[in-house]
Order: C-alpha cells, then sequence, then structure tokens
C-alpha cells in the first residue's frame, strides 16, 4: 500500500499496477502547508484532500484520522466524513492531541480507556460495513512492548479490522506482535525511521498483512525538486536534470489529456445530431 501525497501521485500509482494506496497526514501536511506532520491540519481539510484522491483514482485510498480531532463525539464526525469523500478505509491512534510523527520523539499516549471509547465511536459511526477502520498505538516508545501488545488485544477485542503497532525497533518485536495479536497487522516502513525497513515477502513472512511505505514519494519529490531548482538557479536551464523529467507529450499521457478531449468531443458530436 504505498503512500500518495497528491491526486497526481496517486493518479501514477494506479497507472503502474497499484491496487490500493495510502495518504497520511505526515505527506498531506508537507504538501498542503509545507509543514511538519504536528496535527496542523484540521479535520475538514484532510477529508477535502482526500475527496480530490479518490475522485482522481478508481482503487481504494486509505485515510488517515490522527487521533480523531478530538473526543468521541468529533471521531464520530470524521468517520462519516470520510466516508463522504470516498475513502475505503481510515485509522486513528491514541496519541494525545496535538500528535507527532510516529518516528518522532517526545511522543506520548492517552489512557487506554480514552482511546477505546474513540475506537468504538468510530465502529459505531460508519455506515458502510466495507470502510475498514484500524487501531494505532503508539505507546511501544512510551510504555514498552508489553503496553502496546495489550492496548492493542483491546482495540481488536473492540472491533478493530487492522491492527497497527507503531514503530517497533527490531524485527524480534515485530515478530511478537504478529505472534501475540490476533488479526491482521500492518507494517510501516518509514525510511531512516525507528523501525527496519523491509522487503514485502519478508514482512510477510514475519506475519504482517499489509505493508506500507507512505512517506517514500514525497522524500522522492522534494529530492526531484530541490535538485531542478538547484540546477535551475545555477546553470539558468534545466538541461541538467532532463534525464529525469517526463517529458510534454509523457505527462499528457499521464493525466488523460487525449482522453478528455475524446470525452468533450463525443459530448459536442452528440449535441449536434439533436435537431431543435
Amino acid at each position: 500500500m504505498p503512500g500518495v501525497h497528491d491526486a497526481l501521485s496517486a493518479l501514477i500509482a494506479e497507472q503502474v499496477g497499484f491496487q490500493v494506496i495510502t495518504c497520511g497526514g505526515y505527506s498531506a501536511t508537507a504538501t498542503l502547508l509545507g509543514q511538519p506532520d504536528t496535527s496542523q491540519l484540521s479535520m475538514t481539510e484532510m477529508a477535502d484532500h482526500y475527496a480530490r484522491l479518490c475522485d482522481a483514482v478508481s482503487i481504494p485510498v486509505f485515510g488517515d484520522g490522527d487521533t480523531g480531532f478530538g473526543n468521541v463525539t468529533n471521531v464520530a464526525r470524521t468517520v462519516r466524513a470520510y466516508e463522504r469523500s470516498g475513502l475505503a478505509g481510515m485509522f486513528i491512534e491514541d496519541q494525545v492531541f496535538p500528535k507527532r510523527c510516529g518516528h518522532m520523539a517526545g511522543k506520548d499516549v492517552v489512557p487506554v480507556q480514552e482511546m477505546a471509547a474513540k475506537l468504538k465511536a468510530a465502529l459505531d459511526a460508519r455506515q458502510d460495513p466495507d470502510f475498514v477502520i484500524m487501531a494505532r498505538t503508539d505507546a511501544l516508545a512510551v510504555n514498552g512492548i508489553d503496553d502496546a501488545i495489550e492496548r492493542m488485544a483491546l482495540y481488536r477485542e473492540i472491533g478493530a479490522d487492522l491492527l497497527f503497532v507503531e514503530a517497533p525497533e527490531t524485527t524480534e518485536q515485530m515478530r511478537r506482535i504478529c505472534a501475540e495479536l490476533d488479526g491482521p497487522c500492518l507494517a510501516n516502513n518509514i525510511e531512516a525511521g525507528t523501525s527496519p525497513v523491509l522487503p514485502a515477502a519478508e514482512l510477510q513472512e514475519i506475519g504482517y498483512a499489509l505493508m506500507t511505505h507512505p512517506v517514500a514519494a514525497t522524500y522522492t519529490v522534494a529530492k526531484a525538486i530541490r535538485e531542478l531548482m538547484e540546477a535551475l538557479l545555477r546553470d539558468g536551464t534545466t538541461e541538467a536534470v532532463r534525464d529525469r523529467m517526463v517529458d510534454f507529450d509523457e505527462f499528457s499521457e499521464i493525466v488523460g489529456l487525449d482522453r478528455l478531449r475524446e470525452r468533450e468531443q463525443n459530448y459536442l458530436d452528440f449535441a449536434r445530431r439533436k435537431k431543435p
């Protein structure tokens, strides 16, 4: 489940063959605000962002509900808004608000009962039974792996469809998470983060049901744009990086210009065939 950050990256992920994508608050905040992932986007801003992604592709999109944007009432509203945006699912986490990226230092978690109430509110609020709700805990970095597994076992008992213990530090911890939890688990590959970054086949062997590279596309785009801007400032031309660009026709194909023009022409032809 690769991470995307805007409609264009979502479209490209679908075109190369992925069957499901995700967009987290980390990449959304960077794209929309140029800021770090510290709860700066509101729920409605995230829902609007997701609506554009879902309009751009035909494959399922998985979203980030952060801490639910408030109490149980806010959580329920978040689920309804995210469903309306077209998402296929979302996760909520047990960090305190304002949260931090799961691989940042200084995290803290709410009492487990508070998260349990939020999760139950989320499950009760969904209208589509196929809308996937994943529970995430950041307790491993705060209280240790025992507390993280205990919390996640409770979240599974309440009804979470997917289980996400964030930021295990070793493959031994990853194996323990998958072995001790009775439900499908997600692995989160953050390049240069606190967890081992492993290929999908190895994660599957460990016991994970799903894996994501949520920020790799954003990191790649950031490096490519920096190199482009440096070359343009230095040389006054883009020639030094032209081999890393698509050309005009390739880009038109990516965004579907020919299909759009064909659709427009079909409507014009239909109208001309109609007599007043």
